[in-house]
């Protein structure tokens, strides 16, 4: 059985990771950009990584220009502006596909054990949410425009 700790990506730093660091943990998978309207959730994201984090959640960010070109930068750019702008502190990832053929091996993974609306698996914008559970197993998928705030509840179920 495949679960989200079978996968790793590069880092912002250019670093392999492993996302078996953070078994055991409940994380929320993003897809991020710098340009978006969404963009502001990354203070959200950043207040649900400060206080659930001491209790087992990690927020993952994923940057992707696969829509509008909304993170154009490279890695250093996107890393000094949420650093600068946001104060993020989670661990983030470098830019991504999450759709297509190229798509990441984690973003495939995701979209098939979890659709979204109508059953479409696609990921629709920038700041598609994946919760998963400290057994690796997605458990909801939210849209983008899903707040992070409004998320709440359900990482308080998912850390127990």
């Amino acid at each position: 059985m495949t679960t989200a700790f079978d996968f790793s990506a590069t880092d912002i730093d250019g670093r392999p990771r492993a996302l078996d660091e953070f078994r055991g943990k409940v994380l929320l998978i993003v897809n991020v950009a710098s340009e978006c309207g969404f963009t502001p959730q990354y203070a959200g994201l950043e207040k649900l990584w400060r206080e659930y984090g001491p209790r087992g959640l990690v927020v993952l960010g994923f940057p992707c220009d696969q829509f509008g070109h909304q993170e154009p930068g490279d890695e250093a750019g996107i890393k000094d502006f949420c650093a600068l702008r946001y104060e993020v502190g989670f661990p983030m990832f470098s830019k991504v596909e999450v759709n297509g053929g190229g798509a990441h091996p984690l973003w495939r993974w995701l979209k098939d054990e979890k659709a979204g609306f109508l059953g479409i698996d696609a990921i629709k914008w920038n700041f598609s949410k994946f919760l998963v559970g400290r057994d690796g197993e997605v458990i909801k998928r939210f849209a983008p425009a899903d707040k992070p705030e409004s998320l709440a509840g359900d990482i308080e179920a998912s850390l127990g």
